[in-house]
């Protein structure tokens, strides 16, 4: 625990800001994603959304010598999809758009499944499975609940709809910096792991595969596939420990109901 950072009252109003600047990016990027443009035009219109009208920083860009300020990962691709001008989305693709965000010395991350024009059903199926078993761990998070648990949760729901948890990733501590301890795996035992407190902060923020649960990384060394090539899909919030439970600080409008 000694090297988990235990956010003061401060240090959270600034991560509420944060975050709830990284809520308006994804409501800007709602009404502009559309079939037939590019990953680099997403990545281009958040760059300039996050810089010239929230005057915040892009905290992807140039971490870990990362050129862009979003990851696209679409249909097979597990993580870390590289935006490119020669990417389209076409009918029928599922895409994660995972975005970082930061203002005042503290970061933010929230990904988000996008559905383009009509999906197959068992492709909307996993994108509603897994935006479930996001919540399921969210729930789970309480002042001594365990990591543990909110893996549990997650695997259960995941499992039991014959989907698969990709395990080489998982959520993190965030704050100052985007990756911090602790690790938040979503599987897991209950009980086991590390104690949650009030002020801690971290993401959540599951992959789940169609398929079997094995990913490979490409050769540009960032985009990691599922193995069998079915699709797969994430979505993350970044979550906050309080006295009574949680608070989640990238919460979008349309979830609003979701946490009364």
């Amino acid at each position: 625990m000694s090297d988990i950072h235990i956010k003061s009252h401060d240090e959270i109003e600034l991560m509420r800001e944060s975050g709830r600047l990284l809520t308006q990016v994804f409501s800007a990027l709602d009404h502009y994603i559309v079939r037939g443009m590019s990953t680099m035009e997403v990545n281009d219109f958040v760059e300039h959304y996050i810089v010239n009208t929230l005057e915040a920083r892009p905290a992807s860009k140039g971490q870990y010598g990362y050129q862009y300020v979003l990851n696209s990962s679409i249909n097979e691709v597990v993580c870390h999809g590289i935006p490119s001008p020669s990417k389209k989305l076409r009918e029928g693709d599922i895409v994660n758009i995972d975005i970082t965000l930061e203002k005042n010395g503290f970061v933010s991350d929230s990904s988000k499944m996008y559905c383009i024009g009509q999906v197959f059903p068992a492709a909307k199926k996993l994108v509603d499975v897994t935006y479930e078993a996001m919540w399921k761990g969210i729930f789970a998070v309480k002042p001594d609940a365990t990591t543990g648990d909110i893996g549990h949760a997650i695997q259960q729901h995941a499992e039991k709809h014959g989907f698969s948890v990709v395990r080489e990733y998982c959520g993190h501590g965030i704050g100052r910096e985007m990756h911090e301890a602790p690790q938040i795996l979503h599987y897991g035992v209950p009980g086991t792991g590390t104690r949650l407190q009030e002020g801690m902060t971290f993401t959540i923020e599951p992959m789940i595969n169609q398929g079997s649960s094995r990913t490979k990384e490409k050769n540009d060394g960032w985009t990691v596939v599922t193995k069998d090539r079915k699709l797969s899909a994430q979505w993350e919030h970044t979550i906050l420990v309080s006295s009574t439970g949680f608070e989640v600080l990238t919460l979008r409008p349309e979830e609003h109901h979701l946490t009364l």
